[in-house]
């Protein structure tokens, strides 16, 4: 089967998420810059590194899936499994904002992002055993070492939020940052087979 179903869903739960991300922040009570910063501040920061990471996948699924004109069923639940993980993001998103980044919401936050990382890399092995187009993704993703270094990251970020909270987003601030440095390997791959593609 083709991928159009599955990445329109896709494409429309993840604007879902974003949605209700946004609608979980709070207004500020005064009219004052500084209100906006004592009221929302700590929930605009939570916000904008789960919407980073919403973007990170929904940029990579994009990418994979211009790759991968065809899938299975598995593919299909794979792909939910990877869903179900965002969509818990504006649930965790908010109790960290609400708790002031305690230990218990930081962990919680760190074990969200590294499931859905466990999710996607599930997902993407899935996708490489596809008969025709899995040999593509595996030439275009080649040795993924950013996939791979993530989860250690993850984990470190989740030992350190037992330690100190704070501490614990750090690698979950690095992580993002190391993906939203732009990886030119399928867009290379992709140009360079266009014709192969189509």
């Amino acid at each position: 089967m083709n991928t159009g179903r599955l990445e329109a869903f896709s494409d429309g739960v993840l604007a879902i998420i974003i949605t209700v991300m946004v609608l979980e922040l709070n207004v500020p009570e005064g009219d004052h810059l500084s209100d906006l910063w004592q009221d929302s501040a700590l929930g605009l920061l939570t916000y904008l590194l789960s919407f980073v990471y919403i973007g990170i996948y929904w940029n990579n699924h994009h990418h994979m899936f211009q790759i991968s004109g065809h899938i299975d069923g598995v593919v299909l639940w794979a792909n939910l499994h990877l869903l179900f993980w965002l969509s818990l993001y504006p649930f965790t998103t908010a109790w960290l904002d609400e708790s002031s980044v305690a230990r218990t919401p930081t962990v919680v936050y760190g074990v969200n992002l590294l499931a859905a990382a466990v999710a996607y890399y599930l997902l993407q092995q899935r996708m490489m055993r596809q008969p025709v187009t899995g040999p593509r993704l595996r030439d275009a993703v080649g040795n993924d070492l950013k996939g791979k270094l993530s989860p250690v990251i993850y984990l470190a970020g989740i030992l350190l939020a037992f330690v100190e909270p704070w501490l614990g987003l750090v690698p979950f601030v690095v992580v993002a940052l190391m993906w939203l440095v732009p990886d030119r390997r399928v867009e290379r791959y992709v140009a360079s087979h266009q014709e192969s593609l189509d």
